[in-house]
């Protein structure tokens, strides 16, 4: 064999050396996990929220104003996905549990039903009555209770507690709202209507606080008597849109007809139907409520699209209150490292919290009765009209407090 024809076959030789050992090393290679990814073998902290909803189909008096069958609850499973984008980088699981009880039932079973799967942080949507009576019990448990739903005053007042953040706007916070808007445009005279259901009372002495405080004058005022007529039959109707001129005849000089009817039973049908022409706000026209369907302001159009993908329909205000609520807990947890319901109670209460909710500025709880702060938006059926607090309003710790029971007036005591 010459010099040429062995040195052919040497290298011959070491290149099927080298192709038969390929395989090996490039099976021996680590195989590269995504970034953020958990590992199967790393431990996942899983953190379980409970959503304790009272449901009852409601009857309005539009058809387009009956709310969606998971109002609320469609926002804080958005919001658990959130905490899931996030929470994958830090190994936490976020969950959710949904329990529905009739509107006058009694919540304690269902929320200790909530307890026993492991829920410590529990997303309310119930009444006054039943957000109260799981209170004490939630807090002996170190369970927190985030309030979506129930707007009464009382509850961050003299029945505050310690362990109950409020997400929902008070109804003091709403007609402030509606007051600095109506004052900003020189609308200084009121018409106060309000039903006669308990919900309406409470909201129409919110809108007499507001005129005390804001400097509206309310010129007149008329109860509205629900005498159980068939709204939603042809005669029903009929009848209660004939008797809204002549509810409002021979009122005083008035700029505003302010509606108090969250019962709904008159207040759709007062615009465009009163004696004299005239503006309408409260519960019907101009109404102020914590988020709008049309809102684009401050990435709003992102959330919105976000949302509309994942609900299949447009964003309410108890949707971006449950889903803030989530936001709340995932922000903390995140914050802290950990699932302590202690540790996240501090740190909600602290200075160093805020949430971001699409609002134009970060959101914060005030600590006298663990009230979230909120910009409070005005709009019609189609849109933003404005959003309050109203430029010139001023406070000397945040202009958001001058919506609703300010510090130096609150009787809460937080135990």
């Amino acid at each position: 064999m010459t010099s040429a024809a062995s040195g052919t076959l040497a290298g011959l030789l070491c290149f099927l050396s080298l192709t038969a050992a390929a395989p090996r090393a490039f099976a021996q290679q680590p195989t590269v996990q995504p970034a953020g990814a958990i590992k199967p073998d790393e431990k996942i902290t899983e953190i379980k929220l409970g959503y304790l909803r009272a449901y009852a189909p409601r009857l309005t008096l539009s058809l387009l104003d009956e709310p969606p069958r998971d109002e609320g609850v469609a926002g804080a499973n958005v919001a658990i996905g959130d905490n899931n984008t996030t929470g994958r980088f830090i190994k936490q699981k976020f969950s959710l549990d949904v329990t529905e009880i009739k509107p006058e039932a009694d919540a304690l079973q269902a929320f200790n039903a909530l307890i026993d799967k492991g829920d410590r942080y529990v997303i309310a949507d119930l009444s006054a009555k039943q957000l109260l009576s799981i209170a004490d019990i939630a807090r002996d448990k170190g369970v927190l209770i985030f309030n979506v739903g129930a707007t009464d005053d009382r509850l961050r007042e003299e029945d505050c507690r310690i362990n109950v953040f409020h997400i929902a706007p008070t109804r003091s916070m709403l007609a402030d709202a509606l007051a600095q808007y109506l004052m900003v445009k020189k609308w200084p005279n009121w018409v106060l209507l309000y039903g006669s259901h308990d919900e309406d009372r409470l909201y129409a002495d919110a809108l007499r606080r507001s005129a005390a405080r804001f400097g509206g004058q309310i010129v007149a005022e008329k109860e509205f008597k629900d005498t159980g007529t068939a709204r939603r039959t042809d005669t029903g109707a009929t009848q209660i849109q004939q008797q809204i001129s002549v509810f409002t005849q021979d009122l005083p000089e008035h700029d505003v007809l302010l509606v108090a009817d969250e019962s709904e039973v008159f207040g759709s049908y007062v615009p465009y139907r009163s004696w004299t022409p005239r503006l309408v706000a409260g519960t019907a026209g101009l109404v102020a409520s914590s988020w709008h369907p049309a809102s684009e302001q401050w990435g709003g159009i992102q959330m919105q699209n976000r949302f509309l993908k994942t609900a299949g329909r447009r964003m309410m205000s108890k949707d971006m209150s449950a889903w803030t609520a989530v936001r709340a807990v995932g922000e903390a947890t995140t914050r802290t490292n950990g699932d302590d319901p202690k540790k996240i109670s501090d740190y909600i209460r602290s200075d160093d919290f805020s949430v971001a909710a699409f609002k134009g500025q970060k959101l914060t709880f005030r600590k006298w009765n663990l009230q979230l702060r909120q910009p409070i938006l005005l709009g019609d059926a189609t849109s933003v009209v404005s959003t309050s607090p109203q430029e010139g309003y001023l406070h000397q710790v945040s202009e958001l407090d001058t919506l609703g029971i300010d510090q130096p007036e609150t009787k809460c005591v937080l135990k």
